[in-house]
């Protein structure tokens, strides 16, 4: 090993890019602020419970699979990846359900059940989203967009597909059943972004999920990190934690060393951030680029962030799925607040149950929650989220989990906890509490987002949800994928 590299943060993009540079040859050495590695993907053990932060959709495991491969070994010795069936339950006011999942035959019954002449507009957006798939994933989903003319050479696929119109536009163009437009514009959200104003792009996401399922890592989340951990560590990489990188230290137009809060001081011939993008920018870099580069990112659209109610409960709710989405009385409406920077009375929830499939995420006879609502990030609205708001705001979300899907659930409640957005400031640096960095809008995708390397900089790289190709474990084990390639150049 002739080359060295330090990655800063082991979230799943730092450790997914550290464990290409170990399998390259690279002597790597990530170093995490938090106790735990994980990044998003923190968790918790609390009276017998175990809970994870997030993310907790998991899919396209052949992406995760890859690495692993890199040296000859198998995922599955140090991970157990479960299917999830259905990919989610979807909840309306109304009572009304719908499972959704890529068993052709239920869903296309699922559909009739909302309205029967949307099958046929069902079939037309599935090859719609097909296409982009091909185009905005397979393609691109991992090459690095460093100048306008790679942007050039993707516009015809995107004049193609009719880039510019948003997701639930598109959606709408398809299926006339408003439920079902829901159904199918709403995972945009678990990438930050807006459904009404997301690139129709990320519609890739059903084609995702259709071909390659939804999974479940038996133990949780932090499961999957855990397995990531071993394979790097295996490797011969070296893994610091509870130590907040301060500065990065540079000399002319290249970075050379890191320094921790602990005093550690380490020299690297390359560095890589999977931190904060405004935080590696404005705080870390000791050059005059930094402040020039936070300003620009000062100016651009932020994803919202996340009101996170964690809880634990006896029983073990058999008809509660794995993954809920409890639609709210709006839609759009609410969308508009959220992104707008109002925080309103009503709420759309993503219920996670992972106990359902895991029963050791509980004890036994006892079931894990967590429901979780959209909220504005930071620099749109600040209520008093540690104090008594946000109190009267979880109380509001396990009232409404209880109201649609768990009777009497206060009274079976034996633990909880809530997050909000002051926690992904303080725990994750995160600019605004903002939970999936850049807002996965149009002109900020692609060559558009933060590069995968710095302009300026030859030997500084990012990688992470405000890279290419964006949020989402995919899209973080994609950028870490096109930032190893430019790293082994």
């Amino acid at each position: 090993m002739t080359r060295t590299a330090i990655v800063i943060g082991a979230g799943f993009g730092g450790l997914a890019l550290a464990i290409r540079l170990q399998s390259a040859g690279v002597a790597t050495t990530i170093v995490e602020a938090r106790d735990k590695p994980g990044g998003r993907a923190y968790h918790w053990k609390r009276d017998g419970f175990t809970f994870d932060a997030g993310p907790t959709v998991i899919t396209d495991p052949p992406c995760l699979r890859e690495l692993w491969a890199l040296s000859g070994q198998d995922m599955a010795a140090d991970v157990d990846l479960v299917p999830v069936t259905p990919f989610y339950r979807l909840n309306w006011p109304d009572g009304a359900n719908f499972d959704y999942s890529n068993d052709e035959a239920a869903l296309r019954a699922e559909i009739a059940k909302l309205n029967h002449a949307d099958i046929a507009g069902y079939d037309r957006f599935l090859d719609y989203s097909k296409g982009v798939y091909e185009q905005g994933y397979v393609k691109l989903g991992a090459v690095a967009f460093l100048d306008f003319a790679s942007m050039i050479r993707a516009a015809p696929a995107l004049m193609k597909y009719q880039a510019w119109r948003s997701v639930y536009s598109i959606v709408s163009s398809y299926v006339r059943d408003e439920r079902l437009r829901q159904a199918l514009s709403f995972h945009t959200l678990l990438v930050g972004g807006n459904p009404m104003t997301t690139s129709s792009i990320y519609a890739l996401i059903h084609t995702i999920e259709k071909d390659g399922g939804v999974w479940f890592a038996r133990g949780g989340t932090n499961a999957l990190v855990g397995g990531m951990v071993d394979l790097f560590q295996r490797l011969g990489g070296e893994l610091r934690l509870a130590d907040p990188v301060t500065s990065i230290a540079t000399k002319g137009n290249r970075v050379t060393s890191v320094t921790t809060q602990s005093g550690w001081h380490a020299d690297a011939d390359m560095i890589a951030c999977n931190s904060d993008l405004m935080h590696s920018y404005e705080d870390l870099l000791d050059h005059p680029r930094g402040a020039k580069v936070a300003k620009s990112l000062s100016r651009k659209r932020w994803s919202p962030s996340l009101f996170v109610v964690h809880f634990g409960a006896k029983g073990d709710y058999p008809d509660i799925a794995h993954h809920s989405i409890l639609f709210g009385p709006r839609y759009k409406g609410l969308l508009s607040d959220i992104y707008g920077g109002k925080v309103p009375e009503d709420f759309s929830l993503y219920l996670h149950h992972p106990s359902i499939t895991d029963p050791g995420m509980a004890p036994p006879g006892h079931s894990t929650f967590y429901a979780l609502a959209p909220v504005a990030h930071l620099g749109k609205t600040q209520p008093d989220w540690d104090g008594a708001f946000g109190e009267r705001f979880a109380d509001a979300i396990i009232d409404e989990v209880e109201r649609r899907v768990a009777p009497g659930l206060r009274a079976n409640l034996v633990t909880r906890f809530h997050y909000t957005p002051t926690d992904f400031g303080r725990d994750l640096s995160a600019h605004l509490g903002s939970a999936f960095s850049l807002e996965p809008v149009l002109w900020q995708s692609a060559y558009f987002r933060a590069h995968n390397r710095d302009d300026k900089l030859p030997n500084l790289y990012f990688v992470g949800a405000g890279t290419h190709p964006g949020a989402g474990i995919p899209g973080v084990v994609g950028s870490a994928k096109a930032t190893a390639a430019l790293m082994l150049e």
